[in-house]
């Protein structure tokens, strides 16, 4: 079963099982999906859907941030719920480790290398951990094995 297909039956269950919570998550989750659809103008691949819901968690999370500065802890509770829930549907987030093992592989692969080649390291790691881990965790990862290189 796609994500697409599971996402589309957890919401049937959960309108029939009337859990407000699951059904306004997922009905963002398929309207984003859709949105992404009708601007690709075609069915969405299934690393388009999961490209999407990471970007539907990224909006939260950066709305997380907002809430925190106006000191809206019941927003920031509601956004790391919607979060949680819509993480079920991503692939298995990278360790920290996995991570750094990536960037390492990626940096002796393309030797030598500097703090000059930092976007070309990026790109490089990006594409092995597409959709399972965080920008700014790459970045974070790609400039400590720069910095000890």
């Amino acid at each position: 079963m796609t994500t697409r297909e599971r996402i589309d039956s957890d919401y049937v269950q959960s309108a029939k099982a009337r859990d407000a919570f699951a059904v306004s998550v997922l009905r963002q989750m398929r309207a984003a999906l859709k949105s992404a659809e009708i601007d690709k103008m075609k069915p969405l691949e299934e690393a388009d859907v999961i490209e999407t819901l990471g970007r539907e968690a990224k909006k939260i999370r950066d709305a997380v941030e907002s809430y925190r500065a106006g000191q809206r802890q019941d927003l920031v509770d509601q956004a790391e719920k919607e979060i949680a829930f819509i993480e079920r549907y991503l692939p298995e987030q990278l360790s920290d480790e996995e991570l750094a093992a990536i960037a390492e592989a990626k940096v002796a692969a393309l030797a030598p290398v500097t703090a000059k080649d930092f976007g070309r390291v990026m790109a490089e790691v990006m594409k092995e951990a597409k959709g399972r881990a965080d920008g700014a965790k790459v970045s974070a990862a790609v400039k400590k094995v720069l910095s000890g290189s």
